[in-house]
């Protein structure tokens, strides 16, 4: 099917028709750089300056580690499935205006018949259609710039940066972490790779990792989890000898817990429901395994060369003469190469930015005591969370100025449910998070929005405009 000459034409209208930005309402304070700064130029941060924009809050600011837009974000980078693992008719970040969608920009380039014909969407698509919605919508980000640490001073944040390798000190009002899955600790990697390998010969799915490189190799994949079978995959279309990945559980985890609250009666309310509902919800998914998709099970097992190895856990890992090798009970394995899917830890004290009040933050295990059965270390270590995704204080009155930090990445996990941060819940937590600011902003500078909210307000017209055609005046 030919492109038709302009393919934005209707998400240009649609914007035309919604209407100007509104002008920037937050008074300029002397002082202060930014009065939102977002941490993370993948999808959620773009969204989420793309909605301050809208609700007429200006000098928002978003800043990204990644060298350039193709290494911010996980999709050009540490995601490797093939296909989305979303259902593709979820809302995402056009924030409900259609022409902005994931389909409206597909059909605009590939026709309806292209896009009817797809089950998920291609991942390489969704990161095109990323970059075009960045573009499109003016959505500046600054690259080469890592947030080092968040110092408070009265009213505001005083934010220590690497910015392209430059020290530099800037402020903000109010600060939004969309930093992904290691937002709330960082990847995990067993003790065990991490004393007993050295460096190069072991890395997280999470990490860069130069499958080309292992070309001819035999690499064991330790998890059974989405991410876990994606890198085999991955491993295995490079020409990797063997793959062999390692399960604990005896069958790999084929139920996806979370549909059962799929409808947006229960979604859409999840941060009203009792701590004792969330807390089941959350533990529920842990017991029952993160699954990987069909697809993705079908990548490798496509495979003769790939080998799954159920009920089995490694106890220890060495180097020995030139391989690795793996104590699994009384056998071994040897390898190359591990890769560890082994998903993330929960520590708010292990982020940097975060490290000099995380003692402070309000966290599950200080708000709720689970029943004796159902306690989890990990789940209780996540942040309890305010209604706009702000951290709160663990004894009121000792850091007001946590309410000031915005969380929308997997921190958000016990407080509003799988998987925050991600395609399915923008719909939700965005308009959340942007309304929570707004309301901060406007009674922060309360006294100057009295002030012009009741200032004199001149007519539009005088008396003269209507004066001929007054017949009498009552008196």
């Amino acid at each position: 099917m030919p492109q038709p000459a302009d393919p934005d034409a209707a998400a240009r209208d649609a914007l035309r028709w919604l209407g100007a930005d509104p002008p920037d309402w937050v008074p300029a304070l002397p002082g202060i750089d930014h009065n939102v700064l977002i941490i993370g130029g993948g999808q959620t941060g773009c969204a989420i300056a793309f909605a301050l924009r809208r609700a007429g809050i200006g000098r928002v600011t978003i800043v990204d580690a990644a060298e350039d837009a193709a290494k911010a974000g996980v999709w050009l980078t540490a995601a490797r499935m093939n296909l989305l693992r979303t259902p593709k008719t979820l809302p995402g970040p056009e924030l409900g205006i259609p022409a902005l969608s994931f389909q409206a920009w597909f059909e605009a380039r590939h026709g309806a018949a292209a896009y009817a014909a797809i089950d998920r969407i291609p991942r390489t698509d969704w990161a095109d259609y990323l970059r075009w919605y960045r573009h499109f919508l003016g959505i500046p980000v600054r690259y080469r710039t890592r947030l080092l640490r968040i110092e408070p001073v009265e009213g505001h944040f005083r934010l220590h940066l690497d910015a392209e390798g430059r020290a530099v000190t800037e402020t903000a009002r109010k600060l939004v972490l969309a930093t992904g899955f290691t937002g709330f600790g960082g990847a995990f990697v067993p003790a065990m790779l991490r004393d007993g390998l050295p460096p190069d010969r072991y890395a997280h799915t999470e990490s860069a990792i130069d499958f080309a490189a292992l070309r001819g190799k035999v690499v064991a994949v330790i998890g059974a989890a989405a991410s876990a079978f994606d890198a085999a995959g991955a491993m295995l279309e490079a020409g990797a000898a063997s793959v062999h990945l390692f399960a604990r559980r005896p069958s790999i985890a084929a139920v996806p817990i979370t549909r059962s609250r799929g409808y947006p009666g229960a979604y859409d309310n999840y941060a009203a429901l009792p701590d004792a509902m969330r807390w089941e919800q959350a533990l529920r998914f842990r017991r029952a395994g993160s699954t990987p998709t069909t697809d993705a099970i079908e990548r490798t097992v496509a495979f003769a060369n790939f080998h799954l190895h159920l009920a089995t856990q490694w106890d220890a890992a060495r180097l020995d003469e030139g391989g690795v090798v793996a104590s699994i009970g009384r056998r071994s394995f040897r390898c190359d190469f591990v890769i560890a899917g082994t998903g993330y830890y929960a520590d708010l004290g292990a982020r940097p930015e975060l490290a000099s009040f995380a003692d402070r933050v309000l966290l599950w295990r200080d708000r709720f005591t689970p029943p004796d059965d159902s306690g989890d270390d990990w789940l209780g270590a996540h942040p309890y969370l305010g209604p706009g995704h702000e951290l709160l204080e663990k004894t009121p009155g000792t850091a007001p100025y946590l309410r000031d930090i915005h969380v929308q990445n997997p921190a958000g996990f016990v407080s509003f449910g799988v998987p925050t941060g991600d395609v399915p819940s923008m719909k939700r937590d965005i308009p959340a998070i942007v309304a929570q600011i707004s309301r901060d902003l406007l009674f922060a500078d309360w006294e100057h929005h009295a002030r012009r909210m009741t200032q004199d307000v001149p007519p539009d017209f005088t008396e003269a405009a209507y004066a001929a055609r007054i017949s009498c005046t009552e008196q």
